[in-house]
């Protein structure tokens, strides 16, 4: 992996919303942090720490990530990409009596900022930019609280498809065609994604692609049709925000 420096703000402009025209200016020469870029494939998140070190995170800039969680033979994934933050050395820590192993997949190619000691020592200096990283952890943990409430959907082509439309808020792109959702999740995935076997997924996504509401392309995942109407069919009741 190679290793080199980022400003912070200008790699990820939201950051700095906040902040006053001059301490944007402050700011964008201030902050900078060292960048890990990370290829696609199998990766070992605990190499991102440098022994003895004990980063605020990792933001990822750019790629995008799968982190399972095994517990036995059971799987569950969680999809991370730009804006989001890690701190993959507190995974599921020794502490823990439950047998849990992480692994981490990066599914296209990987940017990551290391915000080190040396980044919060002048991070602190601008509340606003601090307060948008803690945003940006509390976006990741409603993620997956929405996922606890997919995933205890009946059907499993509704699980399907709200994790999908999930996935599109952050990630989609309006087509002529519908709303794609650009990434390369195969079926295992999704699998875990949704909680269900690879077998059943492959099934329920046949079903979805024949009634024209989600399918594979070449480009990733092609979403048609509007999340809002669907219904929970066990309470009847249509699964959009109160």
């Amino acid at each position: 992996m190679a290793r080199d420096l980022v400003r912070l703000l200008s790699a990820d402009p939201e950051l700095g919303e906040g902040l006053t025209p001059e301490d944007q200016e402050r700011a964008h020469q201030q902050l900078v942090a060292g960048v890990l870029h990370v290829p696609a494939g199998r990766w070992d998140a605990s190499s991102a720490v440098e022994p003895g070190g004990s980063p605020l995170g990792l933001l990822i800039i750019d790629g995008l990530l799968l982190r399972d969680l095994d517990l036995g033979r059971r799987s569950s994934t969680e999809v991370l990409g730009s804006g989001d933050i890690l701190r993959p050395w507190d995974v599921d820590s020794p502490v823990s009596e439950l047998p849990l192993v992480a692994r981490w997949t990066v599914l296209e190619d990987l940017t990551v900022a290391v915000l080190d000691e040396r980044f919060l020592s002048a991070a602190v200096r601008y509340p606003p930019v601090v307060d948008a990283l803690f945003a940006r952890a509390a976006r990741r943990h409603r993620g997956l609280a929405v996922r606890l409430v997919v995933n205890q959907l009946v059907r499993l082509e509704d699980r399907l498809l709200l994790a999908m439309w999930a996935l599109a808020e952050r990630w989609g792109r309006v087509t002529p065609d519908g709303v794609l959702v650009p990434m390369s999740l195969t079926h295992s995935a999704l699998a875990r994604l949704v909680g269900a076997r690879r077998p059943s997924v492959t099934s329920a996504l046949g079903d979805l692609a024949r009634d024209h509401l989600l399918e594979r392309t070449e480009d990733g995942w092609l979403l048609r049709g509007d999340p809002a109407h669907l219904v929970d069919p066990v309470t009847e009741r249509l699964l959009a925000p109160a």
